[in-house]
């Protein structure tokens, strides 16, 4: 099975090449997904790189890979700008609210993880260190770029000499002539040049930080691309598969993370790298000062589900710009219970291997999964396919889509699936069965039964929905 991917490195879609081999026997897939910076809650946003990955981890798997994941988390040396002035998030916030670091990075990585799980996304085979806990690996890095003549010393921190790096920039191919200071880069008398950047940054005179550590260079803390470059290379050597993050990521911290990777090792630090697109909300970016960040908690109280968020992820390609409504969530969500309703009570027969081929075929293609679930559709709509035989080809693709759609099914996720009651629940299948039969007397009992009970259930083409009143 081939698998290709548009590579931001190379702006070329090629097939994807492994560089490791698990002894010699099987092809391994090390990858590295940029994590959260812990020092308030993830928004929806912030979920959609996270969603991209796991089909990323999901679609190798099912071709036979080894995978070996790491998503890291950013616990320390992120500062307020991401041009390495102001201060630090994590120290912030805790001035803000009265506690301890430790108490607010535990409270968002639980938060964070939370969010995976409602996603999905099984944080069992990821790998997630934390920045505070490989300090010793990030000094050794800028030990390596200080012998090898990248590195300049200023009042506040150790940095790295952009110029020194003949590449630096190659990712996206970012006009480094063109970079004004100022603009994307705060001004800092000291810097040698506006593209340079913080490797270990002092803590200020007369301050004690919460997280602080000694250094060959004095105390401090490190900055916050060395933590990407240090913790990859621990965990998954250098160099690795697939490097994953936003596309905002480009510009700065991708770009500063091979700077130094290949700077300290002189070896690629990843061979593919890929982005995802933006997410809008109602057609404006996400952003603190519009206080329009929605969570996938809220989702909730207006009813809706993390999966049918997943799905409507999945309706577009990961590295386009979506522009999120309530509206076009409530079409996504009405589209994945269709879905559902279509095969509750059903039995699996045999996998459409035409069908599947299709299906696999889209997901491996840059994870094409709008077309992937387009052509999940024509075959529920295609009458030569049995019902049982559909039920048991979606089933099999979505060992790749992660939709947990068998478990929907039997009512196991209805505490996260609008929080219907498995009673409720089991009386959908059977009002489902009676219409089936054609036994409308039985299905307008049911119906008023669940009505009775403070729920109504909707009659689609495809199935029903069943809502709170």
């Amino acid at each position: 099975m081939k698998i290709y991917l548009q590579n931001n490195l190379t702006g070329k879609k090629e097939v994807f090449k492994p560089v490791h081999r698990h002894f010699f026997r099987k092809n391994e897939v090390r990858m590295y997904n940029c994590g959260p910076t812990v020092y308030s809650q993830s928004h929806i946003g912030h979920a959609r790189p996270y969603v991209f990955a796991d089909l990323l981890h999901r679609l190798f798997r099912y071709a036979g890979y080894l995978v070996t994941q790491v998503v890291n988390i950013t616990d320390v040396g992120h500062l307020v700008s991401d041009a390495d002035s102001g201060e630090d998030k994590v120290e912030k916030a805790a001035k803000e609210t009265g506690q301890k670091a430790k108490e607010i990075t535990e409270k968002y990585t639980s938060l964070f993880f939370d969010d995976l799980k409602e996603l999905n996304i099984d944080i069992s085979k990821i790998i997630f260190p934390r920045a505070t806990e490989n300090i010793a690996e990030q000094i050794q890095m800028v030990q390596e770029l200080e012998k090898k003549g990248f590195t300049y010393k200023t009042s506040d921190g150790i940095y790295y000499d952009t110029t020194k790096f003949s590449d630096y920039g190659k990712l996206g191919k970012v006009n480094i002539v063109g970079l004004k200071e100022g603009a994307r880069v705060e001004i800092n008398d000291e810097k040698k040049n506006p593209s340079d950047f913080a490797l270990w940054k002092f803590s200020k005179p007369g301050e004690k930080r919460e997280q602080e550590w000694d250094s060959p260079w004095g105390i401090g803390f490190p900055g916050w691309h060395i933590e990407c470059s240090a913790m990859s290379k621990k965990y998954l050597g250098q160099p690795f598969d697939i490097h994953t993050g936003g596309i905002d990521h480009v510009q700065i911290h991708h770009n500063n993370e091979i700077a130094q990777s290949e700077g300290a090792y002189g070896k690629a630090q990843a061979n593919y790298w890929l982005h995802c697109g933006f997410i809008l909300i109602n057609g404006q970016k996400i952003s603190k000062s519009l206080n329009n960040a929605i969570y996938l908690s809220d989702l909730k109280k207006i009813g809706m589900s993390a999966l049918s968020y997943r799905y409507w992820l999945l309706t577009s390609h990961y590295s386009t710009l979506v522009n999120f409504t309530e509206e076009a969530l409530r079409s996504a969500d009405t589209a994945f219970r269709r879905l559902i309703s279509k095969f509750t009570g059903a039995q699996k027969g045999k996998i459409n291997r035409d069908y599947l081929a299709k299906i696999v075929e889209k997901i491996g293609d840059d994870l094409n999964t709008p077309e992937a679930i387009a052509i999940i559709w024509s075959m529920i709509k295609d009458e030569n396919i049995t019902r049982e035989d559909a039920y048991a080809t979606l089933l099999e693709a979505d060992k790749i889509l992660g939709l947990d759609i068998e478990n929907t099914i039997k009512g196991i996720r209805e505490a996260s699936f609008r929080q219907i009651p498995r009673e409720i629940l089991d009386l959908g299948v059977k009002y489902n069965e009676a219409k089936r039969r054609k036994d409308y007397n039985s299905s307008d009992k049911i119906r008023q039964n669940i009505i009775d009970k403070g729920y109504r259930i909707s009659d689609y083409k495809d199935g029903y929905r069943i809502e709170k009143i």
